[in-house]
């Protein structure tokens, strides 16, 4: 065979290549477009029952000796955003939120005392993932111990949320879950094709502090 030939079926078969992965990312972004119409409608239903309810709250403590009293779930809110892909407008992200407010009464203050760097930022980083305001003051004890602490002061009232980042190409739902069983982020990717109410069961399950088989790796 000619070296003309052998460059011509190299050729081909490039082109057959790309033929094929173009004709593989339009049914990989038709297949996450329905995902999220799918994961739209029931997290719309989902809020709407949410918000009659009030579910309590999984315990929240920005430290192991910073326990909050117990809490409960309000005021859901559903949000979309999209984009434009290869001239089309698709979504990109699908977000839902959430106030985390005490099961009775208001917000009270709540204070932390650290005096140790890991417990420092355990707490720095609670108070980060949860959007809680607060105020730092440098404390001085000159009869006890430790002398010097950091003390931190809050109100009792936090938010969490859900972000779902639509990736077309690849056919899969990113989501992002903040505070969803305490203070702390966890992130898992998904098919597109898994976006069926029996499985998104399992993200209102981990949304109300239930257990669920959400968070876990994908087979």
């Amino acid at each position: 065979m000619s070296f003309l030939n052998q460059l011509k079926l190299q050729a081909h078969a490039l082109q057959t290549q790309k033929v094929h992965n173009a004709d593989e990312i339009v049914v990989n972004a038709q297949a996450t477009e329905l995902a999220c119409k799918t994961v739209w409608h029931y997290l719309n239903e989902l809020c709407k029952h949410l918000n009659v309810l009030a579910p309590a709250a999984p315990e929240f403590a920005l430290d192991k000796n910073a326990v909050w009293p117990p809490m409960k779930l309000v005021d859901f809110r559903l949000d979309a955003r999209k984009k434009m892909l290869r001239d089309q407008e698709v979504v990109d992200t699908i977000s839902v939120g959430w106030h985390i407010l005490p099961l009775h009464g208001e917000p009270r203050l709540a204070t932390v005392d650290v005096d140790f760097v890991p417990e420092l930022e355990r707490v720095m980083k609670n108070l980060s993932v949860g959007g809680v305001k607060f105020e730092r003051k440098d404390v001085v004890q000159p009869d006890k111990k430790p002398k010097r602490l950091i003390r931190f002061e809050c109100m009792t009232q936090a938010r969490g949320f859900v972000t779902i980042t639509a990736d077309h190409d690849n056919a899969q739902l990113n989501f992002r879950l903040a505070n969803t069983s305490g203070f702390g982020v966890k992130n898992v990717t998904w098919p597109a094709e898994r976006m069926q109410s029996e499985f998104l069961d399992e993200l209102a399950k981990l949304i109300v502090a239930q257990p669920n088989r959400f968070v876990v790796e994908p087979a």
